[in-house]
Parts: C-alpha cells; sequence; structure tokens
C-alpha cells in the first residue's frame, strides 16, 4: 500500500501544495497567487480569506489531479510565512486585513521599544525589534487605530485563520510564535513583558503548541471540498525559514541553508537557543532539540525584478521575441562582466533592510560608478550585492556557530547557474541544491512525518533530500570578493548616519 505526505506552504505571494512519496519525490503540486496590497505608504497587506481560499484551492488541486486514493494520504501538514498579524473581533471576523513582514508603519514604534528595552527583549524572544514583528505592529494598531484596537478580541498570523477555520480553535506553534517578538524562549510562553508594553493579556493570543501538534476530524463537507479523507491527520508545522532547513537537510552541525525567494535569509540549526549579543541574528524554535538562528533580508529576488523592469527593458523585449525567460537572457549578460563589476559596489536596500543592520529606513545605492562602467556592470553589481549582503549575514553567524561545512540553495534563486556560482564564489564554499527547491514544502511534509513517529530522528530523513547539483567556488574569484568585501561592509556602515535623512527627504518630496 503507498503512503503519500502533503506539504502546504502558505507564502507573501503564493500557496504552494505539493505531495511527496515516502521517498521525498514530488508526485504532484499546485500554487496559488495572490497580491500584496500598498493602500497607504509603507503598507504591505494582504486578504486573510483570499489566502484561506488559495489553500484550500491548492489542496483541491493536488488531490484531484494525482488522483491518489485520499486513504493513502497520511498526513497534511504546514509551513507559513512568518510575522503576519490579523486583527479579530469577537465573531472570528478580521478588523484589519492580513499586515505582513514588509509593512513599515510601526517603524516609529520599533525604535521606541529598541531605545526602551531593546537589547533585553530580543535576548528573551530571539525576534530583533523591528517594523516587520507583531510585537510592534500590534502597538502601531493600539496608537494609530484605537478604534481597531478597542474592537479586537484577538490578534493571530495568517496560520492561526487557516486553522481555525479548519478545526474552530486558535492556536500558533512554537516556531511561528517565536518570530513574533512576545514569546519567550526560555519558558515556552508568551512574554510578561512584551505584553505589558502592549498592554494586552495572554487571552488576546493563540493557545502555544509544539510544531508536532496533531488535528483529526475536519467537518465532512471541508473534508469532501479538498478531496480529503475526514480522519486524515493535520500537523501545524513550522515556520517557512524552520521548514526549509528541514527541505534541504540543513539540520546539523554546520550545514546552512540559503533562501532567496521575495526576500531572502541564511539559517542553520542548533540543539539550544543560541543568541546574539550585538542582537543580529533571530533565534526561533522548531522542536524542543532544534532551533533555527540566522538572518532575514528583505532585499533578494524582488531587487532582481526592480533591476529587470527597471534597468534591463532590452533583454525583457529580447527574451519575449525568442520566447524566453528575460532572467535567463539577463544572467547570461551577467555572467560575461568579471567578478567584482569591476569596481562597482551596490547595496540592495530598497525596502529598509532586517538583517544584519535592523535598519528600517536603509536605502539602496551603487557606489563607484565610473566612465568605464556599462549597463551590463550594474546588473551584475546588482545580483552581487544582494549576495555579499546575505554573505554580511553569514559573517556575522560565524561569529556564533563557526565556518559552515555545508551551503545548501533553496529558493526561485537555486533556479539560477549564474547566482548560485556566484554564491559559491562569494562565499568560498560548495553550494549544494537539492533535487527539489519546493524546500518548505518538503520540511513540512517532513516534520508531518516525525510528528507521527514515522522517523525517529529528523537527520534520518537525509534519503529524501537528494543533492541534484554542487557549484564549486572559483578560486580567482573568491579572492576578488575577499578583497572587496571589506569595503561593502565599511560602506554599509558608513551610510547609516545619513539613511534618516535622505528617508526624511524621500517622505517630503515624493508623491
Amino acid at each position: 500500500m503507498k503512503s503519500y505526505m502533503l506539504g502546504v506552504d502558505i507564502g507573501t505571494t503564493s500557496t504552494k501544495a505539493v505531495l511527496f512519496d515516502r521517498q521525498g519525490n514530488a508526485v504532484k503540486q499546485s500554487s496559488i497567487e495572490y497580491p500584496l496590497n500598498v493602500p497607504e505608504p509603507g503598507a504591505a497587506e494582504q486578504d486573510p480569506d483570499e489566502i484561506l481560499e488559495a489553500v484550500k484551492q491548492s489542496i483541491r488541486t493536488v488531490m484531484k489531479e494525482s488522483s491518489i486514493d485520499p486513504k493513502d494520504l497520511k498526513v497534511v501538514s504546514f509551513s507559513a510565512a512568518m510575522h503576519s498579524l490579523i486583527a479579530i473581533n469577537q465573531e472570528g471576523k478580521p478588523l484589519t486585513p492580513s499586515i505582513t513582514w514588509a509593512d513599515q508603519r510601526s517603524a516609529l514604534y520599533a525604535e521606541q521599544i529598541k531605545a526602551q528595552t531593546g537589547l533585553d527583549l530580543y535576548k528573551r524572544t530571539g525576534t530583533p525589534i523591528h517594523p516587520m514583528s507583531p510585537l510592534t505592529n500590534i502597538l502601531w494598531i493600539k496608537t494609530d487605530r484605537p478604534e481597531v484596537f478597542e474592537q479586537t478580541d484577538r490578534f493571530i498570523g495568517i496560520k492561526e485563520y487557516v486553522f481555525h477555520a479548519f478545526f474552530k480553535e486558535y492556536v500558533i506553534d512554537h516556531s511561528i510564535a517565536s518570530a513574533t517578538g512576545m514569546f519567550n524562549l526560555h519558558t515556552l510562553d508568551w512574554d510578561e513583558e512584551a505584553l505589558n508594553i502592549l498592554g494586552i493579556g495572554p487571552e488576546k493570543l493563540s493557545r502555544i503548541v509544539p510544531t508536532t501538534t496533531q488535528f483529526k476530524g475536519i467537518e465532512p463537507a471541508l473534508a469532501e471540498e479538498l478531496g480529503l479523507d475526514e480522519q486524515v491527520v493535520f500537523v501545524i508545522g513550522a515556520n517557512d525559514g524552520c521548514s526549509a532547513n528541514l527541505g534541504v537537510d540543513a539540520v546539523m552541525p554546520g550545514e546552512v541553508a540559503i533562501t532567496i525567494g521575495t526576500s531572502g535569509a541564511i539559517r542553520t540549526v542548533t540543539d539550544k537557543p543560541v543568541i546574539d549579543e550585538k542582537g543580529r541574528t533571530f533565534c526561533y524554535a522548531l522542536t524542543e532539540n532544534h532551533w533555527v538562528i540566522g538572518g532575514p533580508v528583505n532585499n533578494g529576488g524582488m531587487v532582481f525584478r526592480w533591476m529587470r523592469d527597471e534597468l534591463c527593458s532590452e533583454e525583457v523585449q529580447e527574451a519575449n521575441r525568442q520566447g524566453r525567460d528575460p532572467y535567463d537572457l539577463i544572467t547570461e549578460k551577467i555572467d560575461q562582466v568579471p567578478a567584482g563589476s569591476e569596481g562597482l559596489l551596490f547595496h540592495p536596500y530598497l525596502s529598509g533592510e532586517r538583517a544584519p543592520s535592523w535598519n528600517a529606513n536603509a536605502r539602496g545605492s551603487f557606489f563607484g560608478l565610473a566612465i568605464h562602467h556599462h549597463r551590463e556592470h550594474m546588473m551584475r553589481a546588482v545580483l552581487e550585492g544582494i549576495s555579499m549582503n546575505i554573505h554580511m549575514v553569514m559573517l556575522a553567524l560565524e561569529e556564533l556557530i563557526g565556518t559552515p561545512k555545508e551551503v545548501r540553495a533553496t529558493g526561485g534563486f537555486a533556479h539560477s547557474e549564474v547566482w548560485r556560482q556566484m554564491i559559491a564564489d562569494i562565499f568560498g564554499q560548495e553550494v549544494h541544491v537539492p533535487k527539489t527547491v519546493e524546500s518548505a514544502c518538503l520540511g513540512a511534509a517532513i516534520l508531518g512525518m516525525y510528528a507521527l513517529g514515522e522517523v525517529e530522528d529528523l537527520s534520518e530523513v537525509k534519503y529524501m533530500v537528494q543533492t541534484e547539483t554542487i557549484n564549486y567556488p572559483d578560486e580567482e574569484k573568491n579572492t576578488i570578493y575577499n578583497e572587496i568585501m571589506p569595503l561593502y561592509i565599511r560602506l554599509s556602515r558608513m551610510y547609516e548616519q545619513e539613511y534618516d535623512a535622505i528617508v526624511e527627504f524621500q517622505n517630503k518630496y515624493t508623491k
């Protein structure tokens, strides 16, 4: 008898559902996209009901198109983007859209908390103080939207919204909770001081459960709608970062996962909470024996897309004529420019930045632009800038865990041979790419198996995550990047002094 696992990843731009067999092979998958809405400056919101419907549709599509017997599906397990926030009234109706990690409207309150108790709070919660977090966004709602705050029965995230629709309970897993800025890593409960800052009690938040918590017995009508057996086991799962590490088999000491999608992150797993005394990295709970530390960056694939739209109209038109993906043509041209872009540097902070600076006012810049530079140099510098910024996070991480043994790639960038090679050259490390780049879905499925007792240890599932390709660092290019990297870091620190001034100017004159 065959058995299958369904991993569902509720992402920022889409929900993906992937059906896996016991060997980790993707049998069928579905992806449903939805927009990120910007109704006012600094906002980044989504419709929670639109996302809920995407979750249902992706599951329904996979079950229908795979034609498997629903009784052969052993588990449905979830991954979800971190930091989302929805205010809910007593009837369970949203009073706000889903406020995402990209929302910047709580920047002022993040700075206030940081000045008052930021480092101490970070050391207990593992979440750097930043407008991405529900902590600062609840304070923004309380101060700037008091009428919403007064009507709010509960503050939840998008995965909680989905699970409530399925099981009529408000529950939050350790992994998502530890990304809120309100979860104490040491007590595994809501942090009293964080709640005092907001003036709320734990009854305003969801019940906290381990990532392996199981749920059974969805309503018959919903089971029929989704194409599922009524008794299939649901596992609440983890956040997308933790899930991605599982999905690329980066769970042992020295194994590091780099994810670049819309945003980006670099993460590794430890057996206990690890906090950076300088406050540069996060620490999130996965299981009682697995803690994910690392740093997220705002500016990943979204900056590459900006470059495509603003600098590469010629390549887009040519690709359309040839019936090719514009990114393939762009990276071909990038690959013809020498490493280091002949002395042109790009800091990719087009939407503020999280790690390592945690500065919502950070802004992007080209440095070193000279008469010998052409558009292709700028194109390569953009890709190098994204990669070097992630390397800055890796350097901070190395202070905590030492030099990694192996780097594993996941996310959209893993499709690009040129970008993977660039990461290998900048990091001076081999970059391993697994056979499936839908690592968050596979990680969710693996965690589901672990919850059911199908595997005793997460490291046992190496057979499910097979390496497809390896990019080896080019020694000559690595030497060039090692020479220019200190300048890149010094400039990023120098610019820190002027970000507030340029943002004030932008806010004054940008319509």
